[in-house]
């Protein structure tokens, strides 16, 4: 094999190696969150976003090559996300009794997003009248 990268641009181009990257990105952050004690910075989703992303940039991946790999993940997190409806239904009391606080951070948490978002933008340089557009 003259190419050392051959194999890797045959690979990069199979759905099931972004499916695989993905779920093995999770579990190498999960584990790091684990053997952190579960400390809130250190955010699994946050470790293996940067995981993928790093890997993407490395290899010169296309988004669009790694979301025809990684759509099966995707498409779960719906069923996943509408799952979160049974615990929330069980624990109906617990939720209405803190409804006041989660209100709040959600509320806290949003303006943090907005804001963030929109500092990071003016410091890497987006004009001011497209930062007005965008503000809320």
């Amino acid at each position: 094999m003259n190419n050392p990268f051959a194999l890797w641009t045959y690979l990069s181009t199979s759905p099931l190696l972004w499916l695989t990257v993905t779920v093995l990105a999770w579990v190498v952050a999960d584990f790091i969150a684990g053997r952190s004690g579960r400390h809130p910075l250190v955010n699994p989703m946050l470790i293996a976003v940067a995981l993928v992303a790093g890997l993407l940039l490395a290899t010169g991946t296309p988004y669009g090559t790694y979301f025809a790999g990684a759509q099966f993940v995707h498409f779960l997190l719906g069923p996943a996300t509408v799952a979160i409806a049974v615990p929330l239904f069980r624990n109906g009391r617990t939720v209405l009794r803190n409804a006041l606080p989660m209100a709040a951070a959600l509320l806290a948490g949003g303006l943090t997003a907005i804001l963030s978002a929109l500092g990071i933008a003016a410091a890497l340089g987006v004009p001011r009248d497209v930062l007005i557009a965008l503000a809320p």
